[in-house]
């Protein structure tokens, strides 16, 4: 089946007109496709966060051509590819952007290098390519382009992977990074429920929160409003994760939290 959907994400922002340009070409060869607008405030160059994004979001879209470009060596000889996963098609750089969300999808099965000329725009530019290479692609197979045709075959083994966050669960304690910090100050760990049941704390009213040589109590609980406003609260999220937050605040900002940063959770 055919996607009729294209489902884009970028760090482009909305302040230029880049996120335009590329909905321009996209609408000029498949004018016909649905583009869903996954984001475009990804933090500038940051791969591992727009893979977050791209993996959390897929299970929820429909059948699609996922569009992804958060590109930090757009220019260079990093690979152009097309990743084939359940029934979505993943187009962007191969820089690990990608894999995740494959993953979400069932694993990747198959993926090309996307360098055949005429499923590409030659403006001559070599800093555009969410422009130039990615959108056409996304768009003609949107049209009902073979992905075979974008270019040569690719062992999906061999294609960039981020590498899988820290995660040690024992007796009573869950050791695991900050895998992601939304927009709210949100940091949700690599880590969920299955997780705090495998350790034997799901059932605590309040757990240990340890970071560094910080530590401190913290309710757990099913909602931000649980506990009084500006307090912070142990929570698993839409996206299944165990999260720090504060109600009607941050807890990144509160709490000195960061991406990569470990975090024990214990009794």
């Amino acid at each position: 089946m055919t996607p009729s959907f294209i489902a884009f994400l970028t760090d482009y922002g909305l302040a230029d007109g880049y996120v335009a340009a590329c909905h321009g070409v996209i609408a000029r060869i498949a004018p016909s496709a649905r583009v869903i607008d996954v984001t475009h405030d990804v933090p500038a160059q940051d791969v591992r966060h727009g893979a977050v994004v791209l993996a959390d979001t897929l299970p929820y879209l429909p059948p699609s051509v996922l569009l992804g470009v958060v590109d930090p060596e757009v220019g260079t000889e990093r690979r152009a590819v097309a990743v084939v996963a359940g029934e979505f098609v993943l187009v962007g750089p191969d820089n690990g952007l990608l894999l995740w969300a494959a993953d979400a999808a069932g694993g990747a099965s198959r993926a090309v290098e996307l360098t055949a000329a005429e499923y590409r725009l030659t403006t001559g530019a070599t800093t555009f390519d969410g422009r130039d290479v990615f959108a056409p692609a996304a768009a003609h197979l949107a049209a009902g382009l073979d992905v075979g045709a974008l270019g040569p075959s690719v062992d999906p083994a061999s294609l960039v992977r981020l590498a899988d966050p820290w995660l040690r669960v024992g007796a009573e304690s869950v050791e695991a990074e900050v895998h992601v910090v939304d927009r709210f100050g949100n940091a949700a760990l690599a880590a969920g429920a299955a997780e705090l049941a495998a350790a034997g704390l799901d059932e605590h009213a309040r757990l240990r929160v340890t970071v560094g040589d910080r530590s401190s109590y913290v309710p757990l609980a099913s909602s931000y409003a649980a506990v009084p406003e500006g307090e912070p609260v142990l929570i698993v999220d839409s996206a299944g994760r165990l999260a720090l937050a504060v109600n009607r605040g941050s807890a990144a900002a509160d709490l000195r939290l960061r991406v990569g940063e470990r975090v024990t959770v214990s009794s």
